[in-house]
Order: structure tokens, then C-alpha cells, then sequence
């Protein structure tokens, strides 16, 4: 009867340093399968930057729409309207109408944020409140004169 036996060898045993080492195959799959789900749950995590997407001008008003809700800190400086806004987006300007007068505005980029401002010929006070429609979020700026 064939045995296992080599002919040259006394043992049908290999040498220990013909078998591939399995268990650092088997580490290193387990630390790539480990950072990939480790980037999957940070990305669910964290959601995306938030980014300004259209200023509409409406009477007596601005509506400002963002990819989500951004945090807004508001200030009257000098009759002048400032927002400013943790988010990106492009620079713009325009102008709007007040009681019939007009008004300019202009979002540009600050070192925290964007900065919105509404400037006019007279001291201007403003009121804002945000809402989510249709999955993004919607900034109402309501004007009026001092």
C-alpha cells in the first residue's frame, strides 16, 4: 500500500516555513473590513456641510434656502441687518423693496461663516425664523423701517 511518506524525507510533515501564514492574512483582512465600516458609520454620522442654495427677494423680505438648518446668529448694528451663518456658498447681491423704498443686500464669506447684510437709506430692523419644507430649509427675513 502508498503511503504518505516522502521519499526523500522521513516525515510526510512540510517544513514550517513552506505554509503561508494565514493568520496575518486573516488580521489583515479583519483590520480592512474594520475600516471600512468605520468610514460607512462616520459617514451616516455626520451629515453633509451645510450650503446656501438660493436667496429669493420678496416684498418687504429676503427668503434664504440652505441643504439643511444652519446656525444663525443675528444682529442690528448701525440700522443695518447682519446674519451670519455657519455655511458655504457663492457670493451674491441684490436689491428689495421696503414700504416702496429700496434696500441692498449682499452675502459674502466671513472667516465663521456667511454673512448676510441688508443696508438702506434708513435705519432698518429685521425678524427671522427658519422651517424645513420639502427636505431643505427655508430662512424667512421679514424688514421693516425703524
Amino acid at each position: 500500500m502508498h503511503g504518505s511518506e516522502e521519499k526523500d524525507r522521513p516525515h510526510s510533515t512540510p517544513e514550517a516555513g513552506s505554509r503561508p501564514q494565514l493568520m496575518l492574512r486573516v488580521f489583515g483582512s479583519l483590520a480592512i473590513v474594520g475600516v471600512m465600516v468605520g468610514l460607512m458609520i462616520g459617514r451616516l454620522t455626520n451629515p453633509d456641510p451645510t450650503e446656501l442654495q438660493d436667496v429669493q427677494v420678496e416684498p418687504n423680505g429676503l427668503v434664504v434656502w440652505f441643504n439643511n438648518e444652519p446656525k444663525v446668529h443675528g444682529e442690528h448694528v448701525d440700522g443695518a441687518v447682519a446674519l451670519l451663518f455657519e455655511a458655504s456658498g457663492r457670493a451674491q447681491k441684490g436689491q428689495l423693496k421696503i414700504n416702496d423704498k429700496d434696500a441692498n443686500w449682499r452675502v459674502r464669506a466671513a472667516q465663521e461663516g456667511l454673512l448676510l447684510n441688508v443696508v438702506a437709506a434708513r435705519a432698518l430692523h429685521g425678524e427671522w425664523s427658519g422651517r424645513e419644507v420639502d427636505g431643505r430649509w427655508r430662512l424667512e427675513l421679514q424688514l421693516r423701517e425703524e
